[in-house]
Parts: C-alpha cells; sequence; structure tokens
C-alpha cells in the first residue's frame, strides 16, 4: 500500500456520498448469509450529549464510534466532536504534546508551557506532569469502554482545570462471562497495528487485558512514529454493595518531526515518551448513595531528543500522586447531595543535555500540592404534571502548599418535560500555575522566585442550551457559552514589567455556539451533524477555528457495515499560546474540508464481531495541515482484520 495516493474510484466516492447524505444502498450478493442477530446501529460520531443535575454539558464517544472512526489514538477519535479541535502532522504518534499531536476545547488548550485542560483515566489524572499539558501517547483508545468531554470548567466533577477529558476503561458485563477480541491492520506508509484484549467475569472477580502497537513510517522522511501500550484491570465484588479494583497502564512511543515540507534542516528531531498509571479504588453503591475512594500513582519521561542546536537533548521525569474522593448521597425524595476531595501533588525533574559548549544543566523540581474539597447541592421540583424544575448550587475550594487559597462556585438550572429540556449553567474554574513555571525560573535566572508570588487563573463560564426530541429517534441540541479567562500568567520582561517577572496579565473573552443533530433513521442507519462557532477576543488564539461543520453518517445492511465521517474547517490561527508577554503568534493554516469512510463485511467464522475492512483517510485527496510547512498525508487506506469471541 505503499504507493497507495489517488484513490477514486466511481463506486467508492459514490458509497461516501450516500453515507454523507444518508441515502440507503441495495448491496448484492450471490447467496444468502446467515448472521447473528443485530442490535440497533449505535449513533454516528458521538454517543451522546449529557447534562448532569449541575446543568454542566458533556460528549461522549464510545468504542463503537472508535471503531467507525478508525481512530487509533485520542486526537483521530475526538476529531469529529463538536467544540473540540485537534493537530498532528505524522499518521502516528504525537509529537510533543502541542501542534504535533494535541487536543483543544472551544479554544482551550494551546498555552504551553502549561495547558488549560487536563487529561484523566479512570478519573486519574495522567499527563506531563513537568510542563502540565497532556500527552495523547500516553493515553490509548484501545481497552476504553468511553471518552467523555467535559466542556468548560465543572467543579462538581473536576478541579484545577478548565475543561476535561476522561477515558473510562471497559468492565466486564454481568454474570460469568469471557470475551476476546483482536484487531490487525496494515496500509499506506507501511503503517502496520494490532490491538488485543480479554476481558471477563466469573465469580466475585472481573479483569481486562488489553494490549496495543502502532507503527508508521509515515508519508514523508522522517515521519515516523511507534506507539506501544498495555493496561490490565482487576476488579472484585465484595459483597453486593461494595467492590474494588486496580488499574495498571504503562506506554511506551517513539515519534519523529519530519520538518517542513522541502526543508529538512527544521525538523526538531524525536520525541519519546514513556508513563506508568496504577490505582486502586473502593468503590460502593447503595439506593440512597453511591462513591468512590482512589489512591493513585502515576510518573513517566518525556524526552526531546536530537533538537537543533544548542539545546540537544531534553529529558523531563513526571510523578502525579493523590488521593481522590467522591460520594453522591440522595437524602430526601429528587435531592442529591455531591461531597468529594481531590489532593493531588507533582514533582519531576527537568535534564537539558545541551550540545558543547552549552554545558549540561540538571532540575529538581519543587513539589506541588493541592486539596480540594467540594459540595454541591441539587432538588427536583414537580411543576404540574409535566414539567420538573431542578436547581443547583455548589463549591469547591482550594488549599495550596505555595499559591494562594482560592474558591470555585457553581450553579445551575434546569428546566424539562418529555423531549424538551432548558439548562442555564455559570460556574468558576480554576488552573493553579504547574511545575513548568519553576523549571521556566530556573532556566530564565532574572525572573527568580517571582513565580511562586503568581495567582491561580480563573476562567468564568455561562452557557445557556436546549435539547429537544421532536421524535423518539431525533435529538437537537444547542448551546450558547461565554468565557472570560482572569490572570493568565506570563513571564514579562522591562518595559512590560519593572524587572523580570512571572505576573497575571494575560485575559481573554471567549463566546460560542454548538449546535447537533442526532438522527437514528431506523435500527440499520444513524446520522449526525454538528456546528461550532467560535469568536475569541484575542484574533489570534491558537486552534479555534471560527466555523466548523462535523457530520457523518453509519449503514449496515445485511453483512455490510458503511462509516463515513466529513469536516469542514475554517482557517485558524496555529502553534502554541506562549506565556511570554508580547509574544505575537501569526502563523496561519487554510480551511479545509476532509472526508473518511470505513467499509466493513461480517464474517461469522472470526465470531459475533468478525469482520475484514477497509478504512479510507481524505478520500477526496485534499490539501491541509495543521501546521504551516506540515501537510497533512494525501487519501491513504487500511485493510484490517477483526475477530471477536
Amino acid at each position: 500500500m505503499q504507493g497507495f495516493k489517488r484513490f477514486k474510484a466511481g463506486a467508492l466516492c459514490g458509497g461516501a456520498c450516500a453515507a454523507m447524505l444518508g441515502a440507503p444502498q441495495t448491496w448484492a450478493a450471490e447467496a444468502p448469509v446467515e448472521l447473528p442477530a443485530q442490535d440497533v446501529i449505535g449513533s454516528a460520531v458521538i454517543e451522546q450529549n449529557s447534562v448532569d443535575t449541575f446543568g454542566s454539558l458533556s460528549t461522549m464517544v464510545t468504542r463503537e464510534q472508535i471503531r467507525d472512526l478508525n481512530a487509533l489514538d485520542l486526537s483521530s477519535a475526538l476529531r469529529r466532536t463538536p467544540g473540540v479541535t485537534v493537530s498532528r502532522f505524522n499518521p502516528v504518534g504525537s509529537f510533543g504534546g502541542a501542534e504535533g499531536g494535541a487536543v483543544y476545547i472551544r479554544g482551550m488548550g494551546a498555552s504551553r508551557p502549561g495547558s488549560e485542560i487536563k487529561t484523566y483515566v479512570d478519573g486519574i489524572p495522567f499527563y506531563m506532569g513537568v510542563w502540565s499539558h497532556p500527552l495523547l501517547d500516553l493515553l490509548p483508545v484501545h481497552g476504553m469502554q468511553s471518552i467523555d468531554v467535559y466542556k468548560g470548567p465543572q467543579p462538581q466533577k473536576f478541579g484545577n482545570t478548565f475543561a476535561a477529558i476522561d477515558l473510562t476503561p471497559r468492565q466486564a458485563a454481568p454474570g460469568d462471562n469471557q470475551h476476546g477480541d483482536l484487531q490487525v491492520t496494515g496500509g499506506s506508509f507501511h503503517t502496520a497495528t494490532d490491538q488485543a484484549s480479554l476481558i471477563g467475569r466469573s465469580g466475585q472477580w472481573d479483569y481486562l487485558l488489553a494490549q496495543g502497537s502502532a507503527y508508521s513510517a509515515g508519508d514523508r522522511p522522517d515521519g515516523d512514529g511507534r506507539l506501544n501500550n498495555g493496561m490490565a484491570r482487576l476488579g472484585y465484588q465484595l459483597n453486593d454493595n461494595w467492590s474494588s479494583h486496580v488499574l495498571l497502564l504503562h506506554a511506551e512511543n517513539q515519534v519523529s518531526d519530519p520538518g517542513q515540507q522541502g526543508k529538512p534542516g527544521t525538523s526538531m528531531g524525536d520525541f519519546n515518551t514513556r508513563g506508568t498509571l496504577l490505582s486502586w479504588s473502593l468503590d460502593h453503591q447503595y439506593d440512597w448513595a453511591q462513591g468512590s475512594l482512589k489512591l493513585y500513582h502515576n510518573e513517566g519521561r518525556g524526552s526531546a531528543l536530537d533538537q537543533p542546536a544548542p539545546d540537544g537533548d531534553t529529558i523531563s521525569d513526571f510523578t502525579l500522586q493523590g488521593v481522590r474522593w467522591e460520594e453522591a448521597l440522595r437524602p430526601w425524595r429528587n435531592g442529591e447531595v455531591s461531597l468529594g476531595l481531590e489532593i493531588d501533588e507533582s514533582s519531576g525533574e527537568a535534564k537539558f543535555k545541551r550540545i558543547a559548549p552549552a554545558p549540561r544543566d540538571d532540575f529538581d523540581t519543587p513539589t506541588l500540592r493541592v486539596t480540594s474539597p467540594h459540595v454541591a447541592l441539587s432538588q427536583s421540583i414537580a411543576l404540574g404534571e409535566r414539567w420538573t424544575l431542578t436547581p443547583s448550587a455548589g463549591i469547591r475550594a482550594y488549599q495550596h502548599n505555595v499559591f494562594d487559597n482560592a474558591t470555585a462556585p457553581h450553579a445551575g438550572v434546569l428546566l424539562a418535560t418529555d423531549g424538551l429540556e432548558f439548562r442555564a449553567n455559570v460556574s468558576r474554574g480554576i488552573n493553579y500555575p504547574g511545575l513548568d513555571a519553576a523549571v521556566m525560573s530556573h532556566l530564565i535566572p532574572a525572573l527568580g522566585s517571582s513565580w511562586k508570588d503568581l495567582d491561580p487563573e480563573r476562567l468564568d463560564h455561562q452557557e445557556l442550551g436546549v435539547k429537544f426530541q421532536p421524535l423518539s429517534d431525533t435529538t437537537l441540541d444547542l448551546a450558547l457559552f461565554k468565557d472570560r479567562l482572569k490572570d493568565r500568567y506570563l513571564f514579562a520582561f522591562p518595559p512590560t514589567v519593572s524587572q523580570p517577572s512571572f505576573v497575571n496579565l494575560g485575559d481573554y473573552d471567549m463566546r460560542g455556539a454548538e449546535a447537533t443533530w442526532q438522527q437514528r433513521w431506523n435500527s440499520q442507519w444513524s446520522s449526525f451533524l454538528g456546528f461550532t462557532w467560535l469568536d475569541p477576543s484575542i484574533s489570534t488564539l491558537p486552534y479555534a477555528p471560527r466555523r466548523s461543520v462535523s457530520l457523518g453518517s453509519t449503514l449496515e445492511n445485511g453483512p455490510w457495515r458503511l462509516s463515513a465521517d466529513a469536516q469542514y474547517q475554517s482557517e485558524m490561527y496555529v502553534l502554541a499560546e506562549e506565556r511570554s508577554a508580547g509574544a505575537s503568534n501569526y502563523e496561519q493554516v487554510g480551511g479545509f474540508t476532509v472526508v473518511n469512510m470505513r467499509i466493513g463485511h461480517q464474517v461469522p467464522a472470526f465470531g459475533p464481531d468478525g469482520e475484514v475492512f477497509v478504512a479510507l483517510e481524505n478520500l477526496f485527496d485534499r490539501d491541509y495541515a495543521y501546521r504551516p510547512g506540515y501537510p497533512m498525508p494525501g487519501t491513504s487506506a487500511q485493510l484490517g482484520v477483526r475477530m471477536g469471541f
């Protein structure tokens, strides 16, 4: 498949257009094929938008959408999710955790160093602790049941962040059972992948074993990447109400930077990552209460190797550990009390092995600790026979071992009846400076200890929404939101400030809207349409396209399953939003429209989930990029086999 660059076959183009427009196809077969009973087809692109009892919105992507998108990593799994923008430049692997592979939510997440969003696995924080931003290659999507995107601050759920992405591992179904699956693919650019898992339950025990690997030589020289990961989950049901489980995740990855096209000297070398997550959870569930207590210890390394002189190598080791407790009580009729406590501790080491004659420099970071208890209350009130009103309010408090204390209040209201729901939510997000501030002060001695005088960043969030189901298989959702970010931390030099120091100077606003339409036409056919509009007060805010449209359709007909997805995205500014006062960023990429497609054919001999499939990316061979000089591949294909028992 190395030479696969053009695919203009009329049948495939017609199939893609039919999938996007929703026209059912008739697939010919010489003889009937006996197939197992099929469930109703799931949703295309996303599973659903959800609103909790506190009026906060989240979007869920499940295993089914990950399969239909043929997603190998987090950015490809969320690439069509409304409100989410991605960046990358290699077919496999995320280089550096910024424009080489990152996820942004409603214009948040582009700050480097640091980030406004955090990533979690089973509710446990897992990201680059030294530089305070996500590393997507540490977050495998294989073996996960769902990915939840929390848009905007939600203090009742997550603290010390403005938005969140949480990956939830699979759990075995009730009753004694055991299932296994294996998927292998190969195709363009010498790309090859394998994914395997075993999940089951026996008596009081349940378990999950998952393994994945992917390799690609890339569509350009030095555009190669390799991902390797494994995950294990072991649970035990103590009694009817109490259970416990241990989760272990390990990932090791290598990615290269191909540099700007035609300019090999612009390559930033290689970026290797390694990370291990270990957590223990004690869970309980009663009619009147449910909750969990989690202890975790994570560690990892990010190695930027063979960087241009004088940087050489930069190796960053991080450790994250802490305790998380949450409890949802229903002490009276239609009332809910949410309680919780998070204690998160981060530390690390940065090693700068510069090219001679520049000196080598090692720096042990301080230990940062943030403690944040929270409480919230919601109450449903019947209004007549059909309407229900649910007001809510809560607060999260923060105590930090270096920075000032802070609070994050939130309030919401839901007004609902059959097929119609109105919502309103206001909340505050708090985001403390991370270890990156201490590292930057070490690298720029003139900054001294001014980082310790910083205030936490603050995001004031307002959102209005309505969810409408005019028919049982039709869902319309509209959200209008406004964010005001205050006290963004920067480092500045005279004449901006009297002396070099860290300061809270960066403020900006974001207005926006999201609209989604989900339609299940019948048991074999579903469609999706999403629209996002962003209007930041900083016109050069990276990865915040003013308009984006995503759509998709999934169709089953006999043994065939066809999934197609497409996205239009307007031009946008790119690269990082630096934390240096006065830094300018005028790099842009043009707007683009990209269509992908996956066609699968069931093979009963391979088990109930068995199939062979072909996945096509950039079906119409469009020119587009997430960074100037880094064009994304043209039309490419992957052939795959999936077995499941």
